[in-house]
């Protein structure tokens, strides 16, 4: 199991960052061979259920989420969203907060706990590395995107 913090600034208003964070779907534009499929009605709060399939043919494996805390920001408070991955290949959670930063910015700090089903603990440095890597470039095309 690993764990791993990502931060990041944009220059965005916390609703914004907030909204193309969250924006499921979008997250199989960013994230190479994944596709998501959201499984419960719109809009998304807490109890919505979507999946993410990662992979090629044979090779693929479901990555099942449950939003279980949905707090978006106001002017007031930093949004909170807390994902628990409940697929039979990984499991874990995923948080991401956005807050006002500098200069009317939106600063985002995303937490994961990640573990692969079947793959030992000496592989935990290269899976650390590598979802840190993958998240941190899906979050910056995710801020990036209208």
């Amino acid at each position: 199991m690993v764990n791993f913090l990502l931060e990041r600034t944009a220059p965005l208003s916390p609703p914004e960052a907030w909204r193309r964070l969250t924006d499921w779907p979008r997250h199989g534009e960013v994230v190479p061979l994944t596709r998501v499929s959201v499984l419960t009605p719109a809009p998304t709060g807490e109890g919505t259920v979507f999946v993410a399939r990662s992979g090629v043919g044979p090779f693929a494996f479901d990555d099942r989420m449950e939003v279980t805390v949905w707090r978006p920001p106001t002017d007031d408070e930093p949004g909170m969203c807390r994902l628990e991955k409940r697929g039979r290949v990984v499991r874990g959670w995923a948080e991401i907060e956005v807050r006002p930063g500098p200069g009317g910015r939106a600063r985002v700090v995303w937490r994961e706990e990640l573990a692969v089903r079947l793959l030992p603990g000496v592989f935990d440095p290269l899976l650390e590395r590598s979802a840190r890597l993958m998240f941190g470039r899906a979050a910056n095309r995710l801020l990036r995107m209208r």
